[in-house]
């Protein structure tokens, strides 16, 4: 199950990993947000024990989102010891998020 960040916790869990972290953010009125939401829970169990995967609601995180200048959602971070290293914005199919996390194990 992917970990839920909110404004509180993103430096702990993210920025603070000793493992690469998938960050999606997303929203609940974000119709292709949907699409990414079940690729990132099964990602979450796949990856499990090699990588967080993690979600974060735009709307109820404002500062975090400000923070890393998020325009488009949804919008998929990926860190590595805590440094932003790739993204992708918009849907996509799992495997082009499975290629870019592959990349950083």
């Amino acid at each position: 199950m992917a970990i839920e960040v909110t404004d509180a916790n993103f430096e702990e869990i993210v920025l603070k990993a000793d493992k690469p972290v998938v960050v999606d953010l997303w929203a609940e009125w974000c119709g292709p947000c949907r699409l990414i939401g079940p690729l990132i829970e099964e990602m979450a169990t796949e990856y499990e024990g090699r990588a967080y995967l993690t979600k974060l609601d735009v709307d109820s995180n404002p500062v975090t989102s400000k923070n890393l200048g998020i325009r488009n959602i949804p919008t998929v971070l990926f860190f590595k010891n805590g440094e932003l290293v790739d993204k992708q914005v918009g849907a996509v199919p799992k495997k082009v998020l499975a290629e870019k996390l592959d990349n950083l194990l």
